[in-house]
């Protein structure tokens, strides 16, 4: 193989490589469906925390990852499943908001997916007595 077709075959490997690795970042993605997103606790007691289930559905061909679920403070504690959830199938996300200080509260929680979206932030609020 002469100089001019090794070059040739370099750039074609390395034209590949990249046309396979941009294809994989922009292929395509999970779809997720929520059935809310904020919820109000409206009262609740002092010192007795209260939680909250966030559902969602995987509508799309392709499994729904959660890598990550985030909460604004302390005092709010999400818990969300491990395991991909597969086509046709329900999660969930449950968050505890633990009552220890009187009056009103507003939380997010940031939940990072391998949806088109990316995240996705879920709001919790209310007023402990």
């Amino acid at each position: 193989m002469d100089d001019k077709n090794h070059i040739v075959m370099k750039r074609l490997v390395i034209l590949s490589v990249l046309a396979l690795t941009l294809f994989a970042f922009s292929g395509p993605k999970a779809s997720i469906e929520w059935n809310f997103t904020e919820y109000n606790f409206g009262q609740i007691e002092k010192n007795k925390p209260a939680t909250i289930e966030f559902s969602f559905k995987n509508p799309g061909m392709i499994p729904i990852v959660v890598t990550d679920v985030k909460s604004s403070c302390g005092c709010t504690v999400p818990e969300y499943p491990k395991e991909p959830i597969a086509p046709g199938s329900e999660g969930k996300i449950v968050v505890t908001y633990d009552a220890k200080v009187s009056g009103y509260f507003s939380k997010t929680i940031t939940v990072h997916t391998n949806t088109s979206q990316g995240k996705t932030l879920l709001y919790i609020k209310g007023e402990v007595n």
